[in-house]
């Protein structure tokens, strides 16, 4: 069975499939609309087979149904008919809890995408939980306020920093996970990481889209082979844990 992934982002819409070794992506923002994502995504997917789909959504899914509007996209994305407009049976998941799935490794993970806003997600024994922590208050605003992209653009690098290092130290002590694993795209801006954090890869995203479509089929869900030879290539020249960049 081969599958498409897509993980919708707020500022880009990135894709991969089955046998295919570089993902693909075009530009998103506050005018995306879910008929413009299936689009763009078929368009530049005419070549690719696949026989199934996992979509990455920043905002609640429940039961494989969106329950609220993405706060970085246009509207019109609930009751959506995804399976219909891809033609192929579809998954959706929430895009934190995707790259989640793809970084698990084992005991209880939490999961933060520093990205357009904060993804969250923890997975205990095999268990995805889905968070929305970025929407709780913090200071005079939201933890995503200060953490996502707007507080890097407002607020400037260096205060991005102290806020992430706090809002990450809260949020270990009040979750008490045992593995923490920090991605999203401004994940590279940090100087070091949060102590006992872990760097994430936007392409565990993908990682966790086959994951699904694994569990569906009763599978235990493990890291490729190819996946462990990279990662542990990537540990070896760069570091993963508090090392600075």
């Amino acid at each position: 069975m081969k599958v498409l992934v897509v993980d919708i982002g707020g500022t880009h819409i990135k894709f991969l499939a089955t046998g295919q070794t570089e993902h693909r992506e075009f530009a998103s923002g506050p005018s995306m609309t879910p008929k413009r994502m299936v689009a763009g995504v078929r368009k530049l997917t005419a070549d690719w087979k696949y026989d199934v789909v996992s979509i990455g959504y920043p905002g609640v899914v429940v039961h494989n149904r969106l329950i609220v509007e993405p706060y970085n996209l246009a509207s019109g994305w609930i009751g959506f008919p995804f399976r219909r407009a891809f033609g192929r049976p579809v998954k959706l998941i929430n895009d934190a809890a995707m790259q989640a799935l793809g970084s698990y490794k084992g005991k209880k993970l939490l999961f933060l995408g520093l990205g357009t806003g904060l993804g969250s997600a923890m997975i205990a024994d095999g268990i995805i939980e889905p968070m929305e922590l970025g929407h709780l208050p913090y200071k005079k605003s939201t933890y995503e306020d200060y953490v996502g992209l707007r507080g890097l653009e407002k607020r400037g690098k260096k205060k991005w920093r102290r806020d992430v290092a706090e809002v990450v130290a809260r949020l270990i002590a009040a979750l008490e996970p045992e593995d923490v694993v920090l991605g999203g795209g401004n994940v590279k801006k940090l100087k070091e990481l949060p102590k006992g954090c872990r760097e994430g890869d936007n392409g565990n995203a993908f990682i966790g889209g086959f994951r699904l479509w694994e569990q569906a089929a009763g599978k235990s869900f493990r890291e490729p082979r190819r996946a462990i030879e990279l990662r542990k290539r990537k540990e070896q020249r760069h570091g993963r844990t508090g090392a600075k960049r």
